[in-house]
């Protein structure tokens, strides 16, 4: 993915009446670090910015005064009730340097006729080139028998990256549908009524025909 390209203001007041003033204006407080550079405090555009950080480790271009700089998002903070993005923090990031990032996993194809599949590792720690972060691994299940258990190790990484996660950490598994006694008590009571009610018809019909 090419650099997504932000126009950040610097901030000059701070706390959270600052930080409510900002999001009120459609912004997002932000902080840039990293590379032993002092933090940089600075306000995003918001709507820009909320639709940038749903590209997982998205390369942003942090304007500054004219100047750019490389980022990525290590850290967003999100308002779980009303879902808005309250601050988020940039790592600046080099050309050419690797860094560690969490990638989400993509199961894709469909395993074995009566089998499913159950996702034990929702994303991998991979290290890759700071401007050529995967979005995503893929797992591809295609023809996967039942018993298997795909582990980190197994899965072909994009191109640049190396594996961080423990190579033996289990991320899918395929196995038959297991039926609980729940489920089999629930058939069982299912049965027995439709049974109790279709002699319970029966006999109505036989004692109307009697009567008759």
């Amino acid at each position: 993915m090419s650099e997504i390209k932000l126009v950040a203001t610097a901030r000059t007041e701070f706390g959270k009446g600052a930080a409510r003033r900002l999001r009120r204006a459609h912004q997002i407080p932000a902080v840039l670090y990293g590379h032993g550079s002092d933090p940089l405090h600075v306000a995003l555009p918001g709507h820009e910015t909320m639709l940038a950080v749903k590209h997982a480790n998205a390369l942003f271009s942090i304007e500054l005064d004219g100047k750019p700089t490389l980022a990525i998002a290590k850290d967003v903070q999100i308002e779980p009730v009303r879902n808005v993005i309250e601050h988020i923090d940039l790592l600046i990031v080099k050309k050419g340097e690797k860094v560690a990032v969490e990638v989400p996993v993509h199961v894709v194809g469909e395993s074995a006729p009566g089998t499913i599949h159950l996702v034990d590792t929702q994303s991998l720690s991979l290290e890759a080139e700071a401007t050529h972060l995967p979005a995503a691994v893929e797992v591809s299940i295609e023809g996967v028998e039942a018993g298997t258990s795909i582990t980190a190790g197994d899965i072909e990484l994009p191109k640049g990256s190396s594996l961080v996660t423990d190579a033996e950490t289990i991320v899918v598994t395929v196995t038959v549908p297991q039926v609980s006694a729940d489920d089999v008590a629930a058939e069982e009571a299912a049965a027995e009524l439709a049974a109790e009610q279709s002699a319970a018809s029966a006999d109505a019909a036989e004692s109307e025909s009697s009567e008759g």
